[in-house]
């Protein structure tokens, strides 16, 4: 079953390709952040980096989930916001994460994520990106028919290096035989380029030609 880690290849060197796309501007996310992290939220909701994944992962999935589904499940609860105009504004970023990942994907352009691609030695659960990945993971869960029931075998290839570094599954049976944690580093350095495979793979109808990480220009910049 390693197998499945060594068909998840980029398609070109990251060097090659414009730089990942930011999905909210730094004061948009501090003011999500400083948000999620506040006495208003239940203590189950899920925190920034969580919720980044959960957003991206609702961008690349295979039908539209009506809002107050997602939004429900992302906060686990009623949060106290402090007025109208507050809850515009919170559901508004989440809204505008979730649109600006569907719109760099669908342009090619590979999401910037909030961490650095790298492990640095630990266990994926002991990283903000095993966060990540779980809140990824928690979007799937939302509506696995959808995700699932085309091609199971597709999907759990596309789906597992998400699931291994998510630490959700560490207690599986299958899984440990599944993870080779010599290939967990690789598969974190691919994790933008994964997004955009499983984004082809569910969004993009086959008769659309499906878009590449878009190239820097020759000479130059690429173009923003």
């Amino acid at each position: 079953m390693t197998g499945l880690f060594a068909t998840v290849q980029p398609e070109s060197p990251m060097s090659d390709t414009l730089p990942p796309q930011p999905l909210l501007d730094d004061d948009a996310l501090d003011r999500l952040d400083d948000f999620l992290a506040s006495e208003r939220v239940g203590e189950d909701a899920l925190d920034l980096i969580s919720s980044h994944g959960y957003l991206v992962a609702l961008a690349v999935a295979p039908r539209e989930l009506d809002p107050a589904v997602w939004i429900g499940e992302l906060f686990q609860g009623e949060p106290a916001f402090a007025d109208d105009a507050e809850r515009d504004e919170i559901f508004g970023l989440l809204e505008a994460l979730k649109a600006n990942a569907i719109a760099a994907l669908d342009q090619g352009l590979l999401p910037e994520l909030p961490f650095e691609l790298t492990l640095g030695g630990l266990a994926p659960e002991e990283t903000p990106i095993g966060d990540w990945c779980a809140g990824f993971m928690e979007a799937v869960f939302l509506d696995e028919p959808a995700w699932f029931d085309d091609d199971e075998e597709s999907a759990a290839a596309l789906l597992l290096p998400f699931m291994a570094l998510s630490g959700l599954f560490d207690d599986e049976p299958d899984m440990a035989e599944m993870v080779d944690p010599t290939r967990l580093e690789g598969l974190v350095q691919q994790l933008p380029e994964l997004v955009l495979d499983l984004y082809l793979n569910y969004r993009v109808p086959p008769e659309k030609p499906k878009p590449s990480p878009r190239k820097k220009a020759r000479g130059g910049r690429g173009k923003r």
